[in-house]
């Protein structure tokens, strides 16, 4: 799993002239660019953790891979796709008759909507950089065989990816705004320089919008996470995300994310109940028999037991496209037969134990929408350890008859949100 770092060449008009948008910050804050992009970096990856959102294996850095763009762009003029002009390099897209077979965009269409500077040289409109000369000034750029300069945002993805992934690979994510130009770019100078295939399957997500409205800086509707965090859990901002199919517009409303906040604490109040009758922990599962075709990970009980109708839909629903909104659904299905059963006393104990190892597969491991249980784990959180020592203690107090001060703690937790339900077996908590 890659996700490169574009710390160079991204211009603030996203195609081939501006400013260098690292750069342009750089000169604001008045720090070398590396530091903001270094720290930009560091704060994703922070937000992304917080997420649940696992870690690339790889995450490489456009400004640690010029050699391999150069060489890439040497192929291209060396293979008659590229030519220079007074320092930089362009891909000629007339040499490539597939341009815009994934966007169905013809070079031709992609001319009409192009600002061209006079001065760039470029023989199309439609041509576009893959290594730009360094205007006097300029703090990062690098010797090439065609001069002082730096990479053009295109090539550097083309190049970091096929160094780490192989020419021909997988899966390419990315943003349905990144579709084209930007991947265009990349199949053609991939696939004119390899002759292969560069990619098998493109996965784009659809734009955010903020009560209907595009999300944009320019707008000042920007939503930050470590905002948003300050006032919801950060896997409630992740349950309402997968509430919405990814090739969806995803809009962001307070009512939206209040009711998704409420959902999640309802089905996680569920799970917690699940567990503590159970007598179990949703644990990752190890017990898939070898040879026998399931994912790995994936419990026998699981798949024979009474939650088997749920996971047979909750998987129907992800390989249909990766449809989170109806596994979400199917999962909330499940919790109401499981409050059922608790409801009618919950007796059965291998059931339950089995629903607990449906939902440690389904909502934990694959959604990663419950919350961690080890302080090292993204999105991690002490809150059940916590509740556990204050119940504890709790009973300690009740124990003694100390009922004024064992009711502060329960009204002191009322008005942090939670409620304690005492019963005859014991006490629990959940988020009012």
């Amino acid at each position: 799993y890659v996700q490169n770092i574009t710390d160079v060449g991204h211009l603030t008009d996203d195609a081939d002239e501006g400013e260098d948008k690292i750069e342009k910050q750089s000169k604001k804050d008045r720090v070398h660019p590396m530091q903001i992009a270094e720290s930009f970096t560091r704060s994703y990856f922070e937000d992304m953790d917080a997420l649940n959102v696992m870690r690339p294996d790889i995450a490489p850095r456009a400004t640690g891979h010029i050699v391999e763009q150069i060489e890439m762009v040497k192929g291209l003029i060396a293979g008659g796709f590229a030519y220079e002009v007074d320092g930089s390099v362009y891909f000629d897209v007339s040499k490539d008759r597939e341009y815009g077979k994934l966007s169905n965009r013809s070079a031709s269409e992609a001319e009409a909507g192009t600002r061209v500077a006079p001065k760039s040289g470029k023989r199309s409109p439609s041509d576009f950089a893959l290594w730009k000369k360094a205007e006097p000034g300029h703090i990062m750029q690098w010797a090439s065989p065609w001069g002082m300069g730096f990479p053009g945002w295109h090539v550097e993805c083309s190049a970091m990816s096929m160094k780490y992934l192989g020419e021909t690979f997988d899966i390419h994510g990315g943003g349905m705004d990144n579709l084209f130009p930007h991947h265009e770019c990349e199949i053609a100078q991939s696939e004119c320089l390899t002759g292969k295939p560069f990619v098998k399957y493109w996965v784009h997500n659809n734009l955010i919008t903020v009560g209907g409205q595009k999300m944009g800086k320019s707008l000042g509707n920007v939503i930050l996470l470590k905002d948003a965090f300050a006032k919801r859990h950060p896997l409630v901002m992740r349950f309402f995300i997968l509430q919405s199919h990814y090739r969806g517009t995803l809009d962001f409303t307070d009512e939206a994310l209040d009711g998704a906040g409420k959902g999640w604490e309802k089905f996680i109040n569920t799970l917690r109940n699940l567990e503590a009758a159970a007598g179990v922990a949703a644990t990752p599962l190890t017990d898939a028999p070898q040879g026998s075709g399931l994912p790995p990970g994936t419990s026998k009980a699981a798949v024979e037991g009474p939650s088997s109708v749920f996971r047979k839909r909750f998987f129907e629903a992800m390989d249909d496209d990766f449809n989170t909104p109806q596994a979400i659904a199917v999962l909330f299905d499940a919790a109401r037969e499981v409050n059922g059963m608790l409801g009618a006393g919950g007796k059965d104990a291998k059931a339950l134990t089995e629903f607990s190892l449906f939902f440690s597969e389904t909502a934990d491991c694959i959604l990663g929408i419950v919350p961690g249980k080890d302080a090292g784990s993204a999105g991690a959180t002490i809150e059940p350890q916590l509740m556990d020592l204050i119940l504890e203690l709790r009973a300690e107090v009740r124990k003694e008859k100390l009922w004024v001060l064992s009711d502060k703690i329960r009204d002191g937790l009322q008005n942090l949100g939670i409620t304690l339900e005492d019963k005859k077996e014991g006490t629990s908590w959940k988020r009012s």
